[in-house]
């Protein structure tokens, strides 16, 4: 310190950024109590302190007369350190490799004959610009010319980020008026991705602490009202998809991937020339599938034999078209599936590619890859031959129309059948059929909300699904007779079985489902206790999942056609589109429950039938079986448990927060 310290000294502080002068009043064992220039007494370390004056007051004169003074203190010390040049000082002293004391930059600063003031209002001049001096204990060394510029650098941007907190904070003040012109005011881009990246990942973001600011500046209540001036200014749809935007999934593909899918719609003749496939046109080959489905990647064919049937599953040969490592190949393992939600469809490839060229339209000749399976007059597998192929769909059909043609026509009875055998012989393996119903949610085109539930059970969708399955897990032994690596699928036997065969009952299936082990994806073929075999492979839909692709070109590869992956590079693979196949997962289930709910929206009042599914301390967890949707029934003195059945009605549905209020009637 520069002066000793007592009663009536005159000192300084450092307040909000601001120097406060004072007197002291009274002290004890360091401890002040001071009378500030602002007439406010505050108690205060005089280790706090920044500047010890010589000058004193008499604190025997009213605070009155103690703060003009101070205030006339406070005065002539800024205007001298308004007179202090210290880019000037810095100039000349920048060479100096020692620090400089307070003395001594008082008389760098000021001709003497020096007075307190002046020493006082050089501690004032280098607090309010930190740019060229480093001041520590009444020391004042010189930055270097590279730390200046650093600084500088640092000041500019905090001046742009200061501005853009205004920019901000304005826009955000405009939002919370009822009404807003009816051309928005223009905004900066730049505020708009600051507010937009704070809604989507909150404190995760990197522009959190700007958006933050931005928020208490305009007084928003709360951030979560983002979404409602989003929507305000036309940037987001009320029913924008915040998952997309959260996970970063892309909606789109870039031009270099667009121009490569032309090409190849060009050029798709080449696909046809390998000379093993086998011509197999002549077969009668039949997709079937949803309704409202594009995307056909895969068909069935039966044919007579002299001792029995040959079976066909077809799957279209979309490695034949998309070459490992090409633009194509790389923007569908970004993706890594397919996503379906009930307002849009995010496909893995091309749209051209995925509902044309890589698709089994019917009529229209294809590569494939053919299971082809030799059975007897009882439909018993016999043998089997995995074989490239070129193929050609006879005949489109949707499972209704196939459920229709069950009983009443070949090959849709003998289909039924093969699968129905083909079930009994998984359940007697120990495979567990959880049968579930699905609930189907679409939006028409004047965004109304339509929602069916699917009986996975019924004929056709039972065909089908044994139909791949056989052909999956043929396909995954081909593999590891060849000793390939792929993408196997396997689940260990389950911590319980609750019930043998089909059990169409909801209870029984969920608390089954509680009991399954995790399924797991390796390299090496494993037991699927699940499904019941004992290995397992999917290669039947390559269109829509990155996993198939994969494996599929492993099959051509002992095919004689194409170079398989290493084991290190489908490792390496698999790692990086875990996430998206995670996130795609996520995203499905989260955007139907929102359209679920969203439906409900319009029906506060009406009742429906649930199940409890289980019981908690604070509330119970049951379904609402008409939309298989589950959801949060409170306590509220109900003595209930797992499998009852009871009416809720809906109370409060909001879709946005994910909202649904239920009490029990």
């Amino acid at each position: 310190m520069v002066a000793s310290m007592n009663i009536g000294s005159i000192v300084e502080y450092i307040d909000q950024q601001k120097i406060v002068s004072a007197v002291i009043l009274s002290e004890k064992k360091g401890k002040l109590r001071l009378l500030s220039e602002n007439n406010r007494e505050v108690n205060f370390s005089e280790k706090r302190l920044s500047h010890i004056s010589q000058l004193s007051l008499d604190t025997a004169l009213s605070k009155t007369a103690l703060v003009n003074h101070l205030k006339q203190v406070t005065e002539r010390r800024k205007r001298l350190a308004e007179s202090i040049d210290i880019r000037e000082l810095w100039e000349i002293l920048h060479d100096e490799p020692e620090g400089i004391d307070l003395d001594a930059m008082t008389l760098f600063c000021f001709d003497p004959p020096l007075a307190p003031d002046h020493e006082a209002a050089v501690t004032r001049a280098f607090f309010n610009d930190r740019l060229y001096f480093k001041a520590n204990n009444f020391i004042f060394t010189p930055n270097t010319p590279e730390q200046v510029e650093a600084k500088k650098r640092q000041i500019k941007e905090g001046e742009r980020r200061e501005g853009l907190i205004s920019k901000g904070a304005d826009w955000l003040t405009l939002m919370q008026n009822e009404k807003i012109p009816k051309i928005p005011l223009p905004v900066d881009p730049g505020v708009i991705e600051i507010l937009r990246s704070y809604y989507l990942q909150g404190s995760d973001s990197q522009f959190s602490a700007v958006a933050k600011q931005m928020v208490k500046k305009s007084g928003l209540s709360a951030p979560e009202q983002l979404f409602k001036f989003f929507v305000k200014a036309g940037i987001w749809d009320i029913d924008e998809n915040i998952d997309l935007l959260t996970m970063q999934i892309p909606t789109t593909f870039s031009d270099t991937v667009l121009d490569a899918a032309k090409k190849l719609g060009q050029t798709h003749g080449n696909a046809f020339k390998d000379p093993q496939r086998q011509d197999l046109t002549d077969i009668p080959l039949i997709t079937i599938d949803g309704q409202s489905t594009q995307d056909y990647d895969d068909a069935i064919s039966l044919e007579n034999t002299e001792n029995g049937y040959r079976l066909g599953i077809h799957i279209i040969d979309v490695a034949a078209y998309i070459k490992s490592g090409d633009p194509i190949d790389m923007a569908a393992r970004y993706r890594a599936s397919s996503i379906y939600m009930p307002d849009d469809k995010l496909p893995m490839i091309p749209s051209s590619l995925s509902e044309d060229l890589c698709s089994l339209k019917e009529g229209e000749t294809r590569p494939g890859i053919s299971t082809l399976v030799k059975m007897n007059r009882f439909f018993e597998v016999i043998d089997y031959s995995i074989v490239p192929s070129i193929i050609k769909v006879h005949k489109q059909m949707s499972y209704t129309e196939a459920n229709l043609l069950n009983g009443k026509n070949d090959p849709i009875t003998s289909l039924y059948k093969i699968a129905t055998l083909l079930r009994e012989k998984r359940l007697k393996s120990g495979a567990i059929q959880i049968t579930l119903p699905e609930v189907n949610v679409w939006l028409e085109d004047n965004k109304e909300i339509r929602y069916t539930k699917i009986d996975r059970e019924n004929p056709s969708r039972m065909l089908v699904s044994e139909m791949m399955i056989l052909a999956n897990s043929l396909m995954a032994e081909f593999l590891a007779n060849n000793n390939t690596p792929a993408v196997f699928r396997s689940q260990a036997s389950p911590r319980q079985r609750l019930f043998k065969g089909i059990e169409t009952a909801l209870m029984p299936n969920f608390l089954q489902r509680k009991q399954l082990s995790r399924a797991m994806i390796g390299i090496k073929p494993e037991l699927h206790a699940g499904l019941g075999v004992k290995a397992y492979a999917t290669a039947t839909s390559p269109i829509r999942r990155y996993h198939d692709l994969l494996t599929q070109r492993q099959i051509k590869s002992i095919l004689g056609i194409g170079k398989p992956y290493s084991k290190t590079e489908l490792e390496e693979i698999l790692q990086t589109i875990a996430v998206p196949m995670a996130n795609t997962g996520r995203v499905q289930g989260g955007r139907k429950r929102y359209w679920l709910i969203k439906y409900l929206e319009n029906m506060r009042g009406s009742s429906f039938e649930t199940l409890v599914l289980d019981c908690h301390r604070d509330y119970y967890n049951i379904l609402i079986k008409e939309f298989m949707l589950e959801a949060r029934l409170p306590l509220s003195g109900l003595k209930l448990k797992v499998g009852d059945i009871l009416q809720v009605t809906i109370q409060h549905a909001d879709a946005r927060r994910g909202q649904l209020s239920l009490f029990a009637v």
